[in-house]
């Protein structure tokens, strides 16, 4: 299932991020541990300073796994099904595994790359102001 993620920075967190996110750590240890920066590389940040991207996720409630590894940087305010639930193959059964190469939301991911600005670009420039 895919989801559309919003989320607020933790205060202080900043530099731990970018640090992960640069040492390609983030997410280490967790089988989702790819898609961790798959995320941040696609995140925006948004006029009402939250973070928005689309997690792919597999488990039975949205964002299990990867909560925990979220958490320790953001305070997620929402977590919702980035398209409808019926139609996805990997949900109903019809093709296992089927999210990770589906397109179903490559329209709210265009629309989101043109919505506020880039989430790392502006963790990088605030690392160095």
């Amino acid at each position: 299932m895919r989801y559309l993620v919003r989320a607020r920075m933790k205060p202080g967190r900043e530099a731990a991020l970018l640090d992960a996110v640069e040492n390609e750590t983030l997410g280490q240890g967790s089988v989702a541990e790819g898609e961790y920066l798959r995320n941040m590389t696609d995140a925006r940040l948004c006029a009402d300073q939250t973070v928005r991207w689309v997690e792919v996720c597999y488990c039975p409630t949205p964002l299990q796994e990867e909560r925990p590894y979220w958490e320790e940087y953001f305070d997620l305010a929402r977590v919702q099904d980035a398209h409808d639930r019926r139609k996805c193959r990997d949900d109903n059964g019809s093709e296992p595994w089927a999210c990770s190469d589906c397109d179903c939301t490559a329209r709210l991911e265009q629309k989101l790359n043109t919505s506020g600005t880039t989430f790392l670009q502006s963790l990088r420039s605030a690392s160095r102001g």
